[in-house]
């Protein structure tokens, strides 16, 4: 059965969609945790962090190189949080692995 994640990806479910590439895709959170809070997907899923192999390493790569991306569009020079969550305790929601970009609010520490 197919993750949210990959029914957004071919269209079956709406999302505001920030940026798609072959590799992976960004859509706005539609439950918020800051004033920005983008989810960078893989189009190739890998269901979590704890599973992804060895030879996963340029997907993951990918994923926070548009991050970074994401902070340049966005202007995010006074910073951002990037989350990947894994496992029950890890707040995981969706079994397909993405990562949260956060910012436009301060951080605070420890997160959690």
């Amino acid at each position: 059965m197919p993750t949210l994640f990959e029914k957004i990806i071919a269209r079956e479910i709406p999302a505001k969609i920030e940026w798609e590439d072959e590799f992976c895709i960004v859509i706005h959170d539609i439950q918020p945790q800051a004033p920005l809070h983008l989810l960078i997907i893989p189009k190739e899923p890998i269901p979590r962090l704890a599973e992804a192999g060895d030879n996963d390493g340029p997907q993951l790569g990918h994923l926070l190189l548009i991050a970074r991306e994401m902070a340049k569009k966005f202007d995010l020079a006074n910073g951002f949080r990037v989350v990947i969550n894994n496992g029950p305790d890890g707040c995981e929601s969706v079994p397909h692995l993405h990562v949260h970009l956060l910012a436009q609010r301060q951080m605070q520490w420890p997160p959690g």
